[in-house]
């Protein structure tokens, strides 16, 4: 693969979670299991062949892929995953290889309809694909009287090792068709790998044909032990990971449409978790689960809305940053920006509301050349202090602490920015 920065670089991405399910307002796959065992909180198990044949409703008539594309790219977010085949082996997409798709059954080829969309809108492109099928004969298929409800892993039912193999070549066959036939796909994104080892995955294999037909596609690390990037899923990582990496979270609990669910999280806080995920140098793949008939749920279109609006003023201290400021020295997410003369702008998010003043620490204090907040764009009040030993040392470029006060009516009501502009180091341009 070649470059990979890239994908650090677009801060905010929008994962889609969408199947036959969401007509019942089911959770995709897991609904038939009852959910995963000791789930928190539990799914009401459906049986396993009136949700297979759930499929034939699937008929969303007010699904608007350029309504998706554009409400996301005004959120901020610069790039898409979508989900091809969730576990339960519904195909939202055109395969020759199977009669359970959206193309045979919906009249639809989803995928393609939302590649093209967020394509022309110009975000990269990332497909979801489950490597199991609990459709499938030779996986084998689920059944109510084989599979434990809820789901514990390790006591699913298992293929012989002719089954499986011929089920791997079947789902080969398909990711050949997602990846010769949508054109440029960014981001392959692997999941299922838990019901089967490596070794009998064969991931090298697997990363191995991905290569062959998309050459700078990057996978996730899912594809075990041969992953680009790390997905941490429902929460940020304590440290950041050594591989470009996102964390995968949902607005409220569950990744399809259930509309029962109703634990939203509320913009904010999942803004704070955008902001963290920034100053650790990761992106935030912020779900959602349209509904039956391809609206984007009333909650979730709030909260891409909020982004909205915080982004249009925002966004410069999100996307194409880096990691900014150590916790020592700002207690709170941060990033950084280095301009071409080699002075650079600190961004300090304010995630919580200040008791007083705002104290940011070990900063070149005689290169800020300015302090603004971001927002209304207006200077912020501050000082700055340095050591005595570096004045009488006459040290040209000291380290200190810098002081900003806020006014409370200035503080935007889900994060607030302040900007620190630093002129190059003596001898830097």
């Amino acid at each position: 693969m070649s470059d990979t920065t890239w994908f650090n670089r677009l801060g905010l991405g929008l994962f889609v979670h969408w199947g036959h399910a969401a007509t019942r307002g089911w959770e995709l796959s897991w609904q038939m299991t009852g959910g995963v065992h000791l789930q928190e909180p539990p799914l009401a198990a459906v049986g396993c062949e009136e949700y297979f044949d759930n499929a034939a409703t699937f008929q969303p008539d007010l699904f608007d892929p350029d309504d998706w594309a554009e409400r996301a790219w005004n959120a901020g977010a610069r790039y898409v995953v979508f989900t091809t085949k969730h576990h339960d082996g519904y195909a939202m997409f055109d395969s020759a290889l199977s009669d359970h798709t959206s193309a045979k059954l919906a009249g639809h080829d989803f995928t393609r309809e939302v590649v093209d969309a967020f394509r022309s809108r110009g975000f990269r492109i990332g497909l979801y694909f489950s490597i199991v099928d609990w459709h499938h004969e030779d996986y084998p298929r689920y059944t109510d009287a084989t599979v434990p409800k809820p789901y514990v892993v390790g006591s699913h039912p298992r293929a012989t090792p002719e089954a499986f193999e011929r089920y791997r070549q079947f789902m080969l066959g398909q990711l050949n068709e997602l990846l010769t036939g949508y054109g440029q796909i960014d981001i392959l994104w692997l999941d299922g790998e838990f019901e089967y080892s490596p070794a009998e995955w064969r991931f090298d294999e697997i990363r191995q044909f991905i290569r062959d037909r998309q050459p700078d596609c990057m996978v996730n690390d899912r594809c075990l032990g041969h992953g680009d990037f790390v997905t941490p899923e429902q929460q940020l990582p304590v440290a950041a990971p050594s591989k470009p990496w996102e964390c995968c979270l949902t607005m409220n609990s569950t990744w399809g449409y259930v509309p029962d669910d109703d634990s939203w999280k509320s913009a904010r806080a999942l803004l704070h978790s955008f902001v963290e995920a920034a100053s650790m140098g990761g992106n935030l793949l912020l779900n959602v689960g349209p509904t039956g008939r391809g609206e984007l749920p009333a909650q979730a279109v709030e909260r891409l809305d909020a982004f909205a609006d915080w982004m249009a003023t925002h966004a410069e201290s999100v996307r194409d940053v880096e990691p900014g400021l150590q916790l020592w020295q700002f207690h709170g997410p941060s990033t950084r920006r280095v301009n071409a003369d080699g002075g650079e702008r600190l961004y300090l998010h304010l995630v919580m509301r200040p008791y007083e003043h705002i104290v940011a620490r070990g900063l070149p204090v005689r290169r800020i050349t300015a302090v603004t907040l971001l927002g209304d764009g207006g200077p912020l009040p501050f000082k700055v202090t340095s050591q005595l030993k570096d004045v009488h040392a006459q040290n040209p470029d000291p380290t200190g602490e810098l002081v900003v006060d806020i006014a409370p009516e200035r503080l935007d009501a889900l994060c607030s920015v302040i900007a620190i502009d630093l002129a190059p180091a003596t001898g830097q341009s």
